[in-house]
This record gives structure tokens, C-alpha cells and sequence, in this order.
């Protein structure tokens, strides 16, 4: 029996999130382990007003551990916790009474923050540190008592012992020094992974662009261009056959065009939001170029989203907004305001360290974002790998979103600190506190129709916060909240029975009232985004018997042009 604490796919919706900007990478790893002095302070002093309190948590704790102690306590771990899922942990008494105590100490400490009625950054800075240091002292994580590494010893004569410290030294001798999730030999891009066909296109020292072959006799008449995040490669939307975003499209008649930003080093340090956004308008004018066609769809997953959302208001404050006939945002946050743990660690300290690291380097490191991201769901991202890998000494399962996530690039230092500035200052928020190659962001004048998606079980991007781009936006937004998570609700083809998402005919401003109104609808949002976009893409037309268009052939040997290219190979 393998204890991973949840499934591949639920330990996928935490692998990776807001993938722009964690001031954490700057830190080490005691960070995870100490809140900051501050919160600390507030938290202590918040309890010592309350000496009650605080008295009557102590003396419940001991009543509780008095009752495990005695045989006759019923705690018992939740449902979807698979750290204590061995019958051993119930079956034998000693294993038992571990258990139970460390649960009964783990509601205390929750129930002590919640007493302490902290403002909303401190507390979720607090619950940061309280969940790393409670989920490290689980007693599943010690080799001499976990049942699962016993058993592993006598099934393999010790074997388990040998290759789990392989692993383990492995692991630590380069970042992220996190248990390995998946084999690096998993799997190959461009057979397994990212392997639909189609031409790089165009190409420039920072994206390389990708037509997709169509599948179908007709496309829709206007193409669609898919800003991918900039940390992490393209190919979350090209994962395996039956599981390709790219794929479901070209199935529904789209005309397909794929961004695969280039993995930037300390050449391109000064890379910021107006070198990603000239990148999207580049890719505008190369489409146009290759399919006679003067206007686009777009569709952006994450920080792409940012990126995107400021291209519209630079095309809405210039006069060219007509290019665009409708836009996509997943799992984007544009409004920053209580936006989850990621944004509740973003002290001005923290900030100075991040933004002087990377702009020494030149970037920050994928590595180590890796590794920070690993650290906001410990029991998913570490210590059910911990076990796993080390204590039992067995390769982790393969998992195609899970190899994407370990396929880590570099953010430009100069795109780190703009991140940064938007994020702290919440900046999209207000009309012209940023700019976008030189105009004043303004997102109410983005009037394009479109179509917003979040994961309702998202602990990084919180759908409320996602949920708020439809206010931001102009035009008339349609929001779709996925049951999933993070990565889950991306990663949604049709056919999962379990597969749901809520949708409304109107998106008030108030999340609760939008959820109220919102009806379930049954299986993947994929082929609703196809009839959505369909209606929005123009008459059918033949399908192009070569891709490429107009646009100059690229020149060999400069690399391969055949998709998925050349630069989702940089490491």
C-alpha cells in the first residue's frame, strides 16, 4: 500500500498556482517554519488578552490526551486524510494513541488562531507556519513507527532502506530539495506530452509561435491565440492524448496558435510586462500574417492572464481593440486584494529580498519557486512523498500534470519585480496606475465578451478573487467555477463522471450573489467554452491546406520547426 495523501490528480491542484510571483523563493526554509516577527507579536499578545481562553484549550487538550491515554478516545482523522489510512493506525494501540494525539494537538493549534481573531494577513501568515510545523510532527513521517516503512523493510530485506536514501541524497543536491513527484524519464515531450502536430511558425528571441494542424474539413474563419503562464512550459495545454486542451479545440473547428515563451537567463534580466506584452502583440500580427484574418481570440491561463488583461487596455486606450473578437482568463487573479496565502506573505521585506536576489541573478530561479509552491500544501507536496519515496522506497506514480509541473523555467528579473509592483500595489485596480507599453491600464475600457474560469477547491487563486475580473472587465463576462482545483479545473476533458461546474446567466458583483444564482451543470466546461468561442469566431471556412501563411519560412538549423519547437526544450 502506497500512502500518498491524496490522489496524483488532487496533489496536481496544488503543484502549481499563481505562478508570477512568491517572495518566498528568497527565503530559506526555517521562513516555513517561523512567522514573521510581527505576526508572532500580534499573535502572542492577541492570546495573553485572553487568558480564559486559552486556559480552557489547555485544559481540553489534557482532558483529550488523558482520555487517548486511557483507550477511550473516538478522535479519528478525516475522511480525505490518507496519512493514517493504514489499518495499523487504528489496529495497534500504541500507533493509535500517536495518532490521536497529534490530532488532538493539531485542533488545538487551530483552534487557538481562531481565537486569537487576527486581521486577515496575520492570520493566514500564522496558519502558514502552523500548518508546516503540524504536518512535519505528524507521527506518519518517522520511519521507526510509520507501518507503512515497517512493512516495506520486511517485504524488501531492507532494500527500501537503501534506494529511499539514494532518493533522499538525490533530492537535496539541487533545488527544488523537495521529494521528486514524479520520474524525470516519466515521460517525453513531443511523443507523449505535447505532442500535437503543428509548425512553429514564428519565431523571436522571446516566444516561439505554434500553428496547430486542424483536424477538421472547416475552421472557424478567426484563429485563437493561447497565452500560456510564464513559469512552466506551454504544454499544460497540450498534456497527453485525451487530455489536451489543444486538442479538444481543434476537435470543435478552431484555428489554433500556441505561445511558447522562451526560458529566459541572466542575459534577458531586463525582460518586463512590456517585453511579454510587445510578445502578445507580435504574435497578433504574425497570425494575421499567416491567416489573412485582422482579428483573434484570446485565451490566457494564469500569469499569462496579467499579461493579456494589459494588452486589451493597451488596444482599448490606442484604438485597435476591434482586433480582438473575444478574450479568456483561468485561474487569473487581477485583484490582489486578500488574493489567498501567496498574497497575505508579500510583506515589504520580503519584497526587498525577492526583487534584490533575482536582480542579482538576473532571474528567479523555477527551482526554487518549485520548491515554495511544495511548501504552501505540505502534506500533499511533501511528507506524502516523504513516505512514499524515502521511508518506503518506491518511485513516485507518473503523472502527466506533475511532470509539467517539475518542468520549471525562469522568470526575468525584470518581469519578477513588475509582478511584484502590480501585486503589492494592486495596481490593476485602480485606472492608470500601471501602463502597458507606455498607455494607462485602464480594464473597464476592455469591452471584448469574455470568458472567466475558476477552480472552486483553488487554495492559491481563490475563485472569489478570480471571480472579481468580471468587474474589473468592460464587457459582458460569462464566469464558470469548476469543482476542482487549481490545475484540476484546467486540466478537465470531457468524460470524467465526476466533472462539474457551476455557471449563472448574470455576474453581479458580489460573488455570493453569483453563487446563489449559479446552476450545476453536469461534466467538463471545455465543450462550453467551444460553443462560447464558436459564436464569437467568425463564419466556417476551409481548413489551410499548409500552415503558415504568408509568413517567411524559418531558417534552418536554427531548430526544429515542427511543434512542439525549440525553446520548450531550454533548460
Amino acid at each position: 500500500m502506497t500512502q500518498l495523501a491524496d490522489p496524483p490528480e488532487e496533489a496536481a491542484e496544488a503543484a502549481m498556482g499563481l505562478d508570477m510571483v512568491l517572495v518566498d523563493a528568497a527565503h530559506g526554509p526555517l521562513r516555513r517554519m517561523i512567522p514573521p516577527a510581527g505576526t508572532a507579536l500580534r499573535f502572542g499578545s492577541s492570546l495573553a488578552r485572553r487568558p480564559g481562553t486559552v486556559a480552557k484549550r489547555a485544559a481540553e487538550l489534557v482532558r483529550e490526551l488523558a482520555s487517548i491515554a486511557a483507550g477511550r478516545s473516538e478522535l479519528m482523522p478525516g475522511r480525505k486524510d490518507r496519512r493514517f489510512a493504514d489499518p495499523a493506525w487504528t489496529g495497534n494501540p500504541l500507533l493509535r494513541r500517536a495518532m490521536q494525539a497529534h490530532l488532538a494537538s493539531a485542533r488545538t493549534a487551530w483552534e487557538l488562531i481562531e481565537d486569537a481573531h487576527l486581521g486577515w494577513q496575520d492570520d493566514e501568515r500564522i496558519r502558514f507556519t502552523a500548518t508546516n510545523v503540524v504536518d512535519a510532527l505528524a507521527p506518519s513521517n518517522v520511519p521507526l513507527i510509520n507501518p507503512l516503512a515497517l512493512k516495506a523493510v520486511i517485504d524488501t530485506g531492507g532494500r527500501n532502506v537503501v534506494e529511499g536514501t539514494r532518493r533522499l541524497v538525490s533530492d537535496l543536491a539541487s533545488p527544488p530539495r523537495v521529494p521528486s513527484m514524479v520520474e524525470p524519464d516519466a515521460f517525453t515531450v513531443g511523443e507523449d506530452l505535447a505532442a500535437t502536430p503543428g509548425t512553429v511558425v514564428f519565431r523571436t528571441e522571446v516566444f516561439e509561435l505554434i500553428q496547430y494542424r486542424p483536424t477538421t474539413e472547416t475552421v472557424r474563419a478567426v484563429p485563437l491565440l493561447m497565452i500560456p503562464p510564464t513559469i512552466n512550459k506551454f504544454y499544460i495545454a497540450d498534456l497527453a492524448p485525451g487530455r489536451s486542451i489543444v486538442e479538444h479545440y481543434l476537435a470543435a473547428g478552431q484555428q489554433v496558435f500556441m505561445m511558447s515563451w522562451r526560458n529566459p537567463d541572466e542575459r534577458h534580466a531586463e525582460w518586463g510586462l512590456d517585453t511579454y506584452g510587445q510578445a502578445v502583440l507580435d504574435a497578433m500580427d504574425a497570425i494575421e500574417t499567416a491567416t489573412g484574418q485582422e482579428k483573434v481570440t484570446l485565451q490566457a491561463f494564469c500569469s499569462g492572464g496579467i499579461i493579456t488583461s494589459m494588452v486589451l487596455a493597451h488596444l482599448a486606450a490606442t484604438g485597435r481593440q476591434d482586433r480582438v473578437s473575444a478574450a479568456s482568463f483561468a485561474v487569473t487573479v487581477l485583484d490582489w486584494n486578500r488574493a489567498g496565502t501567496v498574497s497575505a506573505l508579500m510583506d515589504p521585506e520580503s519584497v526587498k529580498a525577492a526583487t534584490r536576489k533575482s536582480r542579482k541573478q538576473g532571474y528567479l530561479d523555477g527551482a526554487q519557486l518549485a520548491e515554495v509552491f511544495a511548501w504552501l500544501r505540505p502534506n500533499d507536496l511533501v511528507w506524502n512523498y516523504w513516505v512514499n519515496n524515502y521511508l518506503q522506497g518506491k518511485p513516485p506514480p507518473n503523472f502527466d500534470i506533475l511532470f509539467w509541473n517539475a518542468d520549471t523555467t525562469r522568470m526575468s528579473a525584470g518581469l519578477h519585480r513588475d509582478f511584484i509592483d502590480l501585486a503589492l500595489g494592486n495596481s490593476l485596480v485602480e485606472p492608470g496606475r500601471a501602463t502597458m507599453l507606455g498607455t494607462p491600464v485602464d480594464l473597464s475600457k476592455v469591452t471584448v465578451d469574455t470568458y472567466v474560469t475558476a477552480g472552486i477547491a483553488d487554495h492559491l487563486c481563490p475563485w472569489q478573487a478570480c471571480y472579481r475580473t468580471t468587474a474589473l472587465l468592460g464587457g459582458e463576462s460569462r464566469f464558470i467555477l469548476s469543482t476542482s482545483g487549481h490545475i484540476a479545473s484546467l486540466v478537465n476533458p470531457p468524460g470524467n463522471p465526476k466533472s462539474t461546474f457551476q455557471v449563472a446567466a448574470s455576474t453581479p458583483d458580489d460573488p455570493k450573489e453569483w453563487l446563489e444564482r449559479a446552476e450545476t451543470v453536469q461534466g467538463s466546461w471545455w465543450p462550453d467554452f467551444a460553443a462560447w468561442l464558436g459564436e464569437r469566431s467568425g463564419a466556417e471556412i476551409p481548413a489551410p491546406a499548409s500552415l503558415g501563411g504568408e509568413l517567411p519560412k524559418l531558417p534552418e538549423p536554427v531548430g526544429s520547426t515542427a511543434a512542439p519547437g525549440t525553446y520548450v526544450f531550454d533548460k
